[in-house]
């Protein structure tokens, strides 16, 4: 799951620091740091702290019901919400979104399904600002 992500530049992280199983039912935000993988169901935001190595990770029985707002995403759960992804979205076979997704790099198996927009996002440093031109002979300054 988490190797196909390493592609990328902005490698993700390769360990899992929280665990939230199966029989997880958890209402409220979540920020966080590192690796979290969720196999059971949490109804609010999660969001990674400024890291850009930080990876979110759904199992078959996740269910998220919130907005998601980190650099990577392995999916193979349910999201209801929007997911703004700074890095990598990588969608499973069994993964559904219904709402959109920003990104900059998408991965999608078949059998995922995305219910909303994509929007992909792109690096500010790549934008070339133009030099002014000179008109009929007068510099412009």
């Amino acid at each position: 799951m988490v190797g196909a992500l390493a592609k990328s530049k902005e490698k993700p992280c390769s360990t899992i620091d929280t665990l939230i199983g199966v029989t997880a039912d958890l209402k409220g935000n979540i920020v966080f740091s590192g690796g979290l993988r969720i196999d059971g169901k949490v109804k609010g935001n999660i969001t990674a702290e400024d890291d850009t190595n930080s990876v979110l990770i759904l199992g078959e029985q996740a269910e998220i019901r919130g907005n998601v707002t980190v650099p990577h995403v392995v999916s193979n759960g349910k999201i209801r919400g929007h997911v703004h992804c700074s890095a990598r979205v990588e969608l499973e076979s069994q993964a559904e979104i219904h709402g959109d997704v920003h990104y900059r790099m998408l991965g999608i198996e078949s059998g995922a399904a995305i219910h909303g927009n994509l929007v992909q996002q792109f690096d500010e440093d790549v934008v070339t600002r133009l030099k002014p031109v000179a008109r009929r002979g007068k510099a412009v300054s």
